[in-house]
């Protein structure tokens, strides 16, 4: 059996009660429809997808929360439901929305309440707890009360307090939400440096397309509770992140930019917005041309909103006949 995850035909109906007049009416909604997967030891997943695809219910049943309607699940070997207690001491949880952190307190002493929680041992923990503030860089604010902290820091202190017992699966649900783009780096370098030297397996789920090209070498999507694709990051970026999105602000009204690839999304007096078709021009090249057009105030270049992506991930499933 496997130590990361496996999944066979979950699925998760919940039953949703309404009034009537005078008579309550009950119905069934179906949040995961059967899906079956494998995410063997040591691998790194994005599991993305629109809200109210399943995503959550997912995660929800692999941590052991919520019970399943049928199929089978185990995580590390162990069924989540049945076996939370010994699961627990395996995962790690990070969820950007919710803390784990005590509000009032440092997080140095969350991380000495986490180690009696998890049973540690003294010098096992110290080391762990010593290696992740140096890796974390977690040392300027280790005494400072946690509701002091700002969010990139409060979450680079997140997800080590969820690596102190050292988990071999970590579930990350949306980690980077409301992160300025420095911390969001930092906490994605982090993420891919235990994934890659620990050997832990990663489960992110993301709205963010930087942290499925960054942290995850493989990519599920999931759409009203079924999978509508499962590839790796490389064929994915190639088959659906094949654009760009240039913003650039001039000093003066630029020259016009007629090159093939680079489409003309809005524009302002001084502003453009362009989307780069990356299979057409590279990123590199357009640039180059944007700069012989006029001044340059400002410059940035992004990916297209990851609604965007999802939704050509959809429309070529259903061009291929998926479910």
């Amino acid at each position: 059996m496997t130590r990361g995850v496996e999944i066979k035909e979950l699925r998760k109906n919940f039953v949703l009660k309404r009034w009537q007049g005078c008579r309550r009416i009950a119905s069934e909604a179906v949040a995961v429809d059967g899906i079956s997967l494998k995410v063997p030891e040591g691998q790194s997943v994005a599991f993305i997808g629109p809200n109210g695809a399943g995503k959550s219910t997912t995660i929800k049943i692999l941590t052991g929360i919520l019970h399943p309607t049928s199929g089978d699940v185990y995580v590390a070997g162990y069924i989540p439901w049945r076996d939370r207690r010994k699961l627990a001491y395996q995962i790690g949880t990070v969820f950007g929305q919710r803390s784990q952190l005590w509000y009032h307190l440092p997080p140095i002493d969350t991380f000495d309440l986490l180690s009696r929680i998890y049973s540690l041992k003294r010098v096992d923990f110290v080391r762990t707890r010593d290696s992740l503030i140096e890796r974390f860089a977690l040392g300027g604010f280790l005494h400072i009360p946690v509701r002091k902290l700002s969010l990139g820091q409060r979450m680079r202190a997140e997800v080590a307090a969820s690596l102190l017992h050292r988990p071999r699966i970590l579930f990350l649900d949306e980690p980077t939400i409301g992160l300025d783009v420095i911390a969001r780096q930092e906490l994605r370098d982090l993420i891919c440096e235990w994934n890659r030297e620990e050997g832990a397996t990663v489960l992110l789920t993301s709205h963010d397309a930087g942290d499925i090209e960054q942290v995850a070498e493989r990519v599920i999507v999931i759409h009203h509770g079924r999978i509508v694709v499962d590839d790796d990051v490389a064929a994915v970026r190639r088959r659906y992140l094949g654009s760009k999105i240039l913003r650039v602000q001039f000093h003066e009204t630029p020259r016009e930019i007629p090159f093939r690839g680079m489409k003309l999304i809005e524009r302002s007096l001084h502003e453009m917005k362009i989307e780069i078709d990356t299979s057409v021009i590279s990123a590199q090249l357009a640039i180059a041309r944007v700069l012989d057009a006029g001044r340059v105030a400002d410059l940035s270049i992004e990916d297209p909103p990851l609604e965007q992506v999802i939704g050509r991930i959809y429309s070529q499933a259903a061009a291929a006949g998926a479910p």
